[in-house]
This record gives structure tokens, sequence and C-alpha cells, in this order.
């Protein structure tokens, strides 16, 4: 992520600090469910397993002063909805998945940004691998 800068007046540059810059990460990794996405009919009839890692962009300062957790997130809440996004409506692609899981994860008010990726281990394909798997980065 790139730094963020702010030109004032006759004072040349100052710096900015956007809460960006210095977000907490919260990361939910190996999260395991059954969906029926994929581009061939097999792969939607029968289902498969995916897993999913996903980690936050936060600013847990407040979280940590108050030890509240209604200042930052439930992961075990945002795991039970990133499992019924997978569950929920067939897709073709794991790209369309991974961004309805990111929209999922950014749909919590406290995260500003997420990494989410997506695991196949069980696409057909019709030779030896260990994975397939998708990465994207979304932010407000």
């Amino acid at each position: 992520m790139t730094k963020r800068s702010e030109v004032t007046g006759a004072g040349g540059p100052a710096a900015r600090a956007d809460p960006r810059d210095r977000l907490d990460r919260i990361a939910v990794r190996g999260l395991r469910a059954w969906g029926h996405h994929g581009v061939l009919e097999r792969e939607r009839r029968e289902g498969q397993t995916f897993v999913v890692d996903v980690v936050l962009g936060v600013d847990s300062r407040e979280a940590a002063r108050t030890d509240d957790l209604a200042h930052t997130v439930h992961y075990g809440v945002l795991s039970e909805r990133l499992v019924g996004a997978v569950e929920g409506e067939p897709v073709a692609l794991i790209e369309t998945l991974a961004q309805r899981l990111a929209d999922t994860c950014l749909a919590e008010s406290v995260v500003h940004e997420v990494e989410v990726t997506v695991h196949k281990p069980d696409a057909p394909i019709p030779h030896e691998f260990s994975d397939v798997t998708i990465t994207i980065v979304r932010d407000r």
C-alpha cells in the first residue's frame, strides 16, 4: 500500500496519517465450507470443499483500550457469515466467490480493508496438484 500525503501551502509537503497506513491485522485462516461453485456442471451438482483465508485490516486501538468486543470484529460471527457465503448461491468462478467474501468482510464497520484467499483444493484438474487459489485485496 502506498503512503498518502498532503501538500500544504508554503510549508511544503506535510505527511497526513491515513488510518489505513497503520492498520492492525486480524486473520481467520483455513475456514472450510462446502459449496457448489464451478464452471463444470458436475462441480455445481456434487459440490466440493472450499477453504477461505481472510486477513482484515482494522484499527484495534479502541478495542484494546476499552477491552470491548463492540470496537472490533467478532471473528466467530464473521466466520459464520463467510461459511454462509460459500454455502450460498453457486457461482461459476472463484473470483466471484472471493469478491462475495470480501464484501461480507467489508460489511463490518471496523474493517477498512481485507485480503481474501479462496482455495479450491479439489479443482477438476487432470494432473496432480496441491491447490488452486485466488487472492484479492479490497478496501473501502
